[in-house]
This record gives structure tokens, C-alpha cells and sequence, in this order.
């Protein structure tokens, strides 16, 4: 039953957007970022329909979009060599087949942040696609909020309606994601249009910020626990009430503490001290590894290479007894372990070059998007009052993203490639706008000089 709801759900949505094409956008930002095929049990796994929705997508563009304000930027042209590179990377890739099994899911993602700027021409499309991006990351936050509030959660317990823990599903990225969505969530309650923000928009969406804020504590990822403070900080400073709302934060926290699950608070502990943990001390120990394997790799060794690494590494815990408490150490050794942050995850895999494309890539969007925010942040045209607040809640957003992705290695996740290209649609929207309004004053201009009627 749960398999043919989706099936009609999906088939609905794809006959609507033969008649509005955009539709077909959030049919796929819905389909990777939700993963309806993991919610199914036979029927949708037996289809692409990842790839289907992709190919609906560009096809309904080519064929029935409107492509007159379509305009191509040097951050598509620099996303467009890093999917190159790591095409070749693939073919000369130290694990042909665990490589080209990644490469079938991440070529998609980044091509599709090079495309979904050229569909993004209008701010509703813009609002359209930031608002589908957060309801559908919502039916995963929402159930893991949900049982959070009921049962407190646990680390690798909390259950987010799957079992396969991978994708958004994963405790530490929907931590980190889930964070990085309160600004434009906060944004919509402002300054939405679809859904006019009234006492119904608005109180959803700070319930839904509070179930955001719950994710770190229900999944006890210490990467979401980061993001929070991180969040909290960036916000803290722009406020105009620091001094009153700093004391205010403080007290919350520190009050909350009693309420939760001793489990988390424990596992928070081991940030101050990496080798206290056997996971933390395990992602340092990669990290090492991979700064030797790129000085004689320096072009990576392309997707999952990490399947070769082994060390060996040592790990301190506390132990209390009757004759007091000591400091027990103990040597393991590991190999074959994921690379537990984005950074280092692209430098072992794509190497120096593809490390340096993705990373000019992030900082021109963050760079670009600040400066809109200072271009539109004094104008007082109602029409505009939404530009600069949203870039701020993009930058944000952007900023707890790569500051979580420290700590998980969510590189080629699509939500961030969407992000992104947010951001860029953002950019060549507001720059067809500065034209247009350039040309109608030389109009006026040249009309006034030659004593024409205006």
C-alpha cells in the first residue's frame, strides 16, 4: 500500500509539471533529499527514479521552459571541471567498482547544481525551491524531533523511519543539515510569499526550528551539537540586543542541561578530549593518514580509497574502582575507515586540484553572497527588503554546513550542491536585475537629452 501511495504521489507530481516544468525541479529535489525509494518496500526500489526525475527535469527545460534569462557563471564552469576531474579521477580510481558505484550518484548531484541556477529566474522560483528544500528535509526532522520529545533518542537508536543509515538519514549530516536550515527557515516567517507568513506560517516554523534544534540532542551527534553553537554565535552577533539575549542563551543552556539524557550529555564530553572516544581518536588517525597519502597521491586515488588505509593509534578512557580512578591507555588498530569530514574526504579522493575546485567554489559563493548582502542591505524598496535577509540566511546556512561537513564527509551531498545553487540563482537573478534597471535609466536618459516624451 505504502509503495503504491508513492507511486501515485510521484506520477501525479511528474503529470503536473508537463504543464508547469518547475514542478519537476521539486519533484527531484523531493526525491534526493527524502529518498522515497528507502521508504518503499519492492516496487520504487526496482526503479531510477533518482534518475528518472533528473531526466524529466532537464528534458522539460529544454523543450518547454523559457530559457531567455538563463545565464551561465563561473562557479557552474568551475562545478563543471570538478565533475570532470572526478570523472577522471574514477577511471584511474584505486577501487574501479566501489568508485564507479559513487560516481553513478555524485555526477548527478553536482550537474544538477550546475543546471537548477538556469531554471531559478524569478525570486518565486527562487522562494519555491528554498521552501521544498526545507518541507521535504522536515518529514525527516519532523519524525526524528517527534520521537526525540517522546522517547530522548540515542546514539545510533533514533530511528528516522528508516534502517539504512546513509543519506540524510545519518544522525551526524541530518544533525548538520537540520541546523543549517533554521536561518531560512526564520527567513519564511518574514518575508515568504507562498505561504503569506500569518500566525500559522509562523508558528510551524518555529515549532520546526525547535525539532531542528532537537536533532543533535535525539541523534547525540556531536557535529550537530557544533552547528548549534556555531549558529547561535553568527546569530548572537547580528543581533541589535546582544548584551540581553548572550545572558538569556547562556541561562537556557545551562538550564536545559538537567533535562537531558545523561547518555548525551556523556557523549558531548568527548569533544574536549578526542582520545577519551575510540570514533573521534579513529577520524584524527584518518585524517594523518590521508596527509601521507596525498604527498605521494597528489591527484587522489579517487572515490572510496579509503578502503585501503590502516594505522594503528592509541585511546585513554577513565576507569574508577574500588582502589580509586586511573588512566587506562590502549593501542587499536583500525583499517578501511571512512574519511568523517568533507575536507579531507575530497582532498584524499580527488587529491590537491579537486580540493582546490571545490574549495574555490564554496568561498566565491560565500564571498558573492556577502556581497549582496552589503549591495541590498540599505535599500528601502519594499520590493527589495527580502534580498538581504535572505542572502544572510544563505550565508549562514552555507557556513554551519561546511562547518559541520569538519566532521562528516558530506562533499557530494546533493543538499549542499542545491545550496549552492541557491546562491548562484540568487546572483545571476539580481545581476539580470541591476542590467535591466541600468538600461531603462540610459533610456531615460538618452529620451531626456534628446527632448523626447519619456
Amino acid at each position: 500500500m505504502r509503495d503504491l501511495f508513492f507511486l501515485a504521489f510521484l506520477g501525479l507530481f511528474g503529470l503536473m509539471g508537463l504543464r508547469r516544468p518547475f514542478l519537476l525541479v521539486a519533484l527531484y529535489a523531493y526525491i534526493d533529499i527524502v529518498s522515497p525509494q528507502r521508504l518503499s518496500y519492492v516496487l520504487l526500489n526496482s526503479i531510477p527514479i533518482s534518475a528518472i526525475a533528473f531526466a524529466l527535469m532537464v528534458g522539460s527545460w529544454l523543450v518547454l521552459d523559457d530559457k531567455k534569462d538563463c545565464r551561465f557563471s563561473v562557479r557552474q564552469g568551475l562545478m563543471l571541471v570538478l565533475v570532470a576531474w572526478c570523472g577522471y579521477t574514477t577511471l584511474h580510481a584505486d577501487f574501479p567498482v566501489e568508485a564507479l558505484t559513487k560516481w553513478n550518484w555524485v555526477w548527478k548531484a553536482i550537474i544538477a547544481g550546475i543546471f537548477l541556477p538556469l531554471v531559478l529566474r524569478t525570486r518565486l522560483r527562487i522562494e519555491a525551491l528554498t521552501l521544498f528544500m526545507i518541507l521535504c528535509a522536515s518529514t525527516i526532522i519532523i519524525n526524528g524531533g517527534m520521537k526525540t520529545a517522546l522517547s530522548g533518542g540515542g546514539y545510533g537508536v533514533l530511528n528516522l523511519m528508516v534502517e539504512n543509515n546513509s543519506g540524510l538519514y545519518e544522525g551526524s549530516i541530518i544533525s548538520c543539515v537540520a541546523i543549517s536550515l533554521i536561518p531560512l527557515i526564520l527567513w519564511l516567517t518574514q518575508h515568504g510569499t507562498i505561504f503569506p507568513p500569518d500566525w500559522r506560517v509562523k508558528g510551524f516554523a518555529w515549532c520546526l526550528c525547535f525539532a531542528c534544534m532537537l536533532m543533535p540532542i535525539g541523534t547525540e551527534a556531536r557535529t550537530g551539537l557544533v552547528c548549534l553553537v556555531i549558529l547561535a554565535g553568527m546569530m548572537l552577533l547580528r543581533s541589535k540586543r546582544k548584551f540581553v539575549y548572550g545572558p538569556l542563551l547562556l541561562l537556557g543552556a545551562l538550564v536545559s542541561i538537567p533535562f537531558l539524557p545523561a547518555s548525551f550529555t556523556q557523549r558531548m564530553q568527548t569533544i574536549e578530549n578526542h582520545q577519551g572516544d575510540e570514533s573521534a581518536s579513529t577520524r584524527v588517525a584518518v585524517w594523518m593518514w590521508t596527509l601521507d597519502y596525498v604527498k605521494t597521491h597528489p591527484a587522489g586515488g579517487g572515490f572510496d580509497n579509503y578502503l585501503q588505509n590502516s594505522f594503528s593509534y592509541f585511546t585513554q578512557e577513565t576507569i574508577v574502582d574500588s582502589g580509586g580512578a586511573r588512566i587506562e591507555r590502549r593501542i587499536v588498530t583500525d583499517r578501511g575507515r571512512a574519511y568523517h569530514s568533507a575536507y579531507f574526504e575530497m582532498l584524499g579522493e580527488q587529491g590537491y586540484f579537486g580540493f582546490f575546485i571545490w574549495a574555490l567554489i564554496h568561498g566565491i559563493c560565500f564571498i558573492r553572497t556577502e556581497m549582496i548582502r552589503r549591495a541590498w542591505r540599505r535599500s528601502d524598496k519594499p520590493d527589495e527588503a527580502w534580498i538581504a535577509p535572505y542572502a544572510l540566511a544563505l550565508q549562514q546556512g552555507h557556513i554551519v554546513y561546511m562547518i559541520g561537513s569538519l566532521f562528516v564527509g558530506i562533499a557530494y551531498q546533493p543538499f549542499i550542491f542545491m545550496m549552492l545553487a541557491l546562491q548562484i540563482g540568487l546572483d545571476t537573478y539580481l545581476t539580470r536585475r541591476r542590467k535591466a534597471a541600468a538600461r531603462e535609466q540610459l533610456a531615460a536618459a538618452l529620451t531626456a537629452q534628446n527632448g523626447l516624451p519619456a
